[in-house]
Formats: C-alpha cells, sequence, structure tokens
C-alpha cells in the first residue's frame, strides 16, 4: 500500500508539501491525507482485478471524509456504506449508487426506504429478521430489493479479536451452516431479489490463508445455490487486507489477488471487495505539538496536544503506530519517552517507550493514520475535534474544518429558569 511521505534535508514531506509547513498554517493537532496515496491504492486494487470481472467498494467506515470519497469516486470507485450517514455522504462526494453495498447488521426501516430510493447496488444482509422488514418495505414501495446474504464462514482471520468478524461466536452474518435454508427463504419472497454472496472475517489481516480459505468455502455454497436454482450475479469477499504498522509481513494487492482469482477461473460471477484500511491507513497521518516534556523517576513524558480522543486506535486495540519528530535535531541524544495527551484517563497514550529527539514545541508525526483516526474521534473532554487537510502536489487543502468552541455546544440547551 502506498505512502507518499518522505524525509528532504532532515523534513518530512508529503508529497512535495513539508509537514512542519501544514502545522505552522493550519494548527495541530490535524490530519493531513496525501490524494495521491489514495488514487494509488486504489489504482492497484484495479489493477490486480482487471484480468475478471469485479467491482472495488471502498469502506467507508475506514475514513469517511467528503473530499477522500470525491477523489476515489472520480477514480470509479465503489463504496461499502454502514449507515445512512454514510450513504449521504457517498451521494454528496458524486458516488455512483448503482455501486454501492450495504452492510452492516443493524439496518432500519428509514435506512432501507432511503437506499431503496436511490438504487443501490445491493443489501448485505445479515440476519432473517432484517430479510422479512427489507421485503416489507420493498413492497411498500412497489420494488424489489436486491440482496446479498452476509454467511459467517467461522474462519479465524488471526487478527486483533475486536476486528474479527468471521467466527461462529461474532455477531456478523449467517452461519454458513443455515445459508442455505435463507436463501431458499429469500427466494419465496416476492420483493427480494438475490444478487449475490457476501463474506468479510476481520480487518488488518496479514496472511492470505484466511481469505483463500473463505474464498473457497463460498464457492462450494455458491454451487450448492446454483444447483437449487438460486443464480448469484456476484461474490463479495469483503475487505480486510492488512497493512504494515511496524514490522507485519504484509501481503500486497497483488499476491492477495494472485491468491483468491485462480480459485474464479472460469466462473462468471463480479468479485466485489471491500477495502479500507489498505486504501487509507498509509495514505495519512495525525500531526501534534510537543506541549511539555515530563520527567519522571520512572519515565520520560512527551505530553502532546493530540490525544486518545483524537486518535483511538492505541488506547483501544493497543495498537503501535510508528512516531517520528517532523523535524531533525542533529547533536542531540535521543531519549526514550511515552508520548501521552492532556485527556483525564492514564489510558490516553499514543506511543510508548519510543526513542525520539524532541524538544518542547516540536511537531511530531504520527504514521499511518489515515484509517479509523477522526472517524473514531470524539469530543470527550470537551474537546474541539480536529481539522482535516489533504496534500495533493504541491497544495495543500482544509478539507474538515478545525470544531469551535460555538460547534461543540452547538444543539445544547440550558434549562429554563424557574
Amino acid at each position: 500500500m502506498h505512502s507518499t511521505i518522505h524525509r528532504d534535508n532532515g523534513q518530512l514531506l508529503m508529497e512535495k508539501v513539508c509537514l512542519q509547513s501544514i502545522a505552522d498554517k493550519f494548527g495541530t493537532p490535524c490530519y493531513v491525507y496525501s490524494k495521491t496515496a489514495l488514487e494509488l491504492n486504489y489504482k492497484a486494487y484495479a489493477n490486480a482485478l482487471k484480468s475478471h470481472p469485479h467491482l472495488v467498494c471502498y469502506a467507508v467506515k475506514s475514513n469517511s471524509n467528503i473530499a477522500v470519497l470525491q477523489s476515489l469516486a472520480k477514480l470509479g470507485s465503489g463504496f461499502d456504506i454502514v449507515s445512512i450517514g454514510e450513504l449521504e455522504r457517498v451521494l454528496i462526494a458524486g458516488g455512483n449508487p448503482s455501486k454501492i453495498v450495504f452492510s452492516g447488521l443493524g439496518k432500519t426501516a428509514d435506512e432501507m426506504s432511503r437506499a431503496l430510493d436511490v438504487g443501490i447496488h445491493c443489501f448485505n444482509v445479515e440476519s432473517e429478521s432484517e430479510l422479512g422488514l427489507l421485503n416489507r418495505i420493498a413492497e411498500q414501495k412497489g420494488l424489489k430489493a436486491p440482496v446479498s446474504i452476509r454467511v459467517n464462514p467461522d474462519v479465524n482471520a488471526k487478527t486483533h479479536p475486536y476486528i474479527s468478524t468471521g467466527l461462529k461466536e461474532d455477531k456478523f452474518g449467517i452461519d454458513i451452516n443455515r445459508a442455505i435454508d435463507v436463501y431458499r427463504d429469500a427466494a419465496s419472497m416476492s420483493h427480494i431479489d438475490i444478487v449475490g454472496l457476501d463474506c468479510h472475517i476481520g480487518s488488518q489481516i496479514t496472511e492470505k490463508s484466511p481469505f483463500v480459505d473463505t474464498m473457497k468455502r463460498l464457492l462450494v455454497l455458491a454451487d450448492t445455490l446454483n444447483e437449487q436454482g438460486i443464480t448469484l450475479n456476484h461474490l463479495d469477499i469483503g475487505g480486510g487486507l492488512g497493512v504494515r504498522y511496524q514490522n507485519e509481513e504484509i501481503q500486497s494487492v497483488d499476491q492477495y489477488m494472485r491468491a483468491i482469482l485462480p480459485l474464479l477461473e472460469g466462473r462468471s460471477e463480479t468479485l466485489i471487495v471491500e477495502p479500507g484500511r489498505s486504501m487509507t491507513a498509509n495514505a495519512g497521518v495525525l500531526l501534534t505539538e510537543v506541549v511539555y516534556l515530563k520527567v519522571t523517576e520512572h519515565k520520560n513524558f512527551a505530553v502532546v496536544d493530540a490525544a486518545m480522543n483524537d486518535m483511538l486506535r492505541p488506547s483501544l486495540y493497543q495498537a503501535w503506530m510508528d512516531v517520528q519528530n517532523v523535524g531533525t535535531h542533529v547533536n542531540q541524544q535521543e531519549k526514550i519517552y511515552d508520548v501521552v495527551g492532556p485527556v483525564c484517563e492514564s489510558g490516553d497514550f499514543l506511543a510508548k517507550s519510543r526513542q525520539l529527539t524532541v524538544n518542547e514545541g516540536d511537531c511530531l508525526c504520527l504514521f499511518s493514520a489515515g484509517a479509523y483516526g477522526f472517524v473514531m474521534s470524539s469530543n470527550y473532554n470537551s474537546r474541539p475535534r480536529v481539522a482535516e487537510i489533504m496534500v495533493n502536489g504541491d497544495s495543500a487543502f482544509v478539507i474538515r474544518q478545525r470544531e469551535t468552541l460555538a460547534e461543540l455546544i452547538k444543539g445544547e440547551h440550558l434549562l429554563p429558569e424557574q
């Protein structure tokens, strides 16, 4: 997966823009994304799949900024959504509704209605109750709802348990052993149009074998359905391809697809993939300023202006993310620091035990922050959410303004005086 960050004369640059200049102009903390990296990552999937009918549906949940979505829509990307909010974002950004797949196991009647109105590609249905509700909503509208059943293949994705989604004890999908009965029920419903078979086994998967195992199980099920007169237009293997945060041995998109595509030789079903992290993680960074250096008997702390409310992954998943000084200090000795934020939680950290050459006022860069960064941020401790910036060549654009204190309390009301 592509990154466009490099050093020149000791300074970190994204594409042709110095990251220090972004911090100086737009303030910190802020997220910064590379338009070029986003485009290269999408094209890696499109090129790897060009030998087979395919649809690349970017997983909006990983980074839902409308400028990110706009950049991908212009390349012809489809989109994997999980809420009406994500649907509206895609539409505003110029996404083609006929290339949208609607995932998620808690779709509401209003969400189904809106998705039917705009004509999405299909609903990835996760339960029999959802299937029944969708049939009723479609009947009310005089429409047929295109459906792909999400099955749970009980495959170990060998990833963090919070982001494993394909084991039988996980909340997602329908047990693959019950799928045929559910497909039969769907086929009997007058306002359901069966179009595909869906699966998603997890995120940050670094091995090919779970994907290969999953695809083999999907193909057995697809052939059984075909024998029973239920034909499928597409097979959706979901997303989950991992990226390098530290020293992981990862699979390239080409390696991943070279393992999957031979299994589809001679088949006519379109292959749908739903990449998220692998499209955006290494296309983005989080910039943060060192406010204080705090030295104690036991540890050195670099206290920065970003916190767990801005980037939750290290606190939530114990995720390792690379941290570097945007600039350099010649002839200054490195020390080991915990990089921590100002939020009142001991779990508020961005990195632990890192060797850094750093002074107060320096700008630090947290790498691989383009996925599951801003989208998971909050206003905890009443901290306004940060700005988002997009770099394109030698230019940088604000794609989300920093939240103001007035916006922080917008919509709240004091009680009337008694």
